[in-house]
């Protein structure tokens, strides 16, 4: 009588280190709003939660621009101050945090030289560009239009009034519709008119305390 052996075959356990070794490094997700900022206001705090909890983004970074690109400039205050408002209206939520490169850099700020710069500084990250469904309209309009649509992922956020349509690819998400903008928030407080619940309260607090949009 012959021996005859038997070899029993296992699968090889595949660790969480060894998988991320095969598929690479875990890449991280972050939305990007950019804006003016003149002053922040309620409906931006609510656009940028909506999209970063609908996505499921690590962060949402509110970036304020040095200088905007178009002719008017809507009578922007020093930037500084734009960004302690911000400082103060996002620091109460983990979800947000401030990017500022454009501040940094000064001049006008361009989308298409801040997204180089970013994905160049941080190649492990996909950045989502957040816009309102009224400037998606816009995009046709900004520098370098092609070349940035390969950096970012656009994210349109609905808004009554405006067909969620676009010849660029766009991630259309749902937000609560709050209309309010920043140049009523300015004429308001220009005319005396109460901004309050607009704004976050530190935010009234703070324009109120510098006497800002008097003029």
């Amino acid at each position: 009588m012959g021996i005859t052996s038997k070899t029993t075959l296992t699968q090889p356990v595949i660790t969480e280190e060894v998988s991320a070794q095969i598929l690479g490094p875990r890449r991280k997700q972050v939305g990007l709003l950019g804006g003016t900022f003149n002053p922040v206001h309620i409906g931006h705090l609510i656009m940028a939660e909506a999209v970063g909890t609908t996505l499921g983004l690590a962060k949402v970074f509110f970036m304020p621009d040095n200088k905007p690109p178009h002719v008017d400039h809507k009578g922007a205050i020093p930037v500084g101050q734009r960004v302690t408002m911000l400082q103060a209206a996002i620091h109460d939520n983990p979800l947000f945090d401030l990017e500022l490169t454009e501040v940094k850099r000064g001049g006008v700020s361009y989308t298409i030289d801040t997204m180089k710069a970013l994905t160049a500084a941080h190649p492990d990250t996909d950045y989502y560009f957040i816009i309102g469904a009224d400037m998606v309209a816009y995009l046709p309009k900004w520098k370098d239009v092609d070349q940035l649509m390969k950096l970012v992922h656009f994210v349109g956020v609905k808004r009554r009034g405006f067909a969620p349509a676009s010849p660029y690819p766009i991630t259309w998400v749902d937000a609560p519709l709050i209309d309010v903008s920043s140049s009523e928030i300015r004429q308001r407080v220009q005319t005396g008119q109460s901004i309050r619940y607009l704004v976050p309260e530190c935010v009234r607090a703070y324009i109120e305390k510098e006497g800002l949009y008097r003029d």
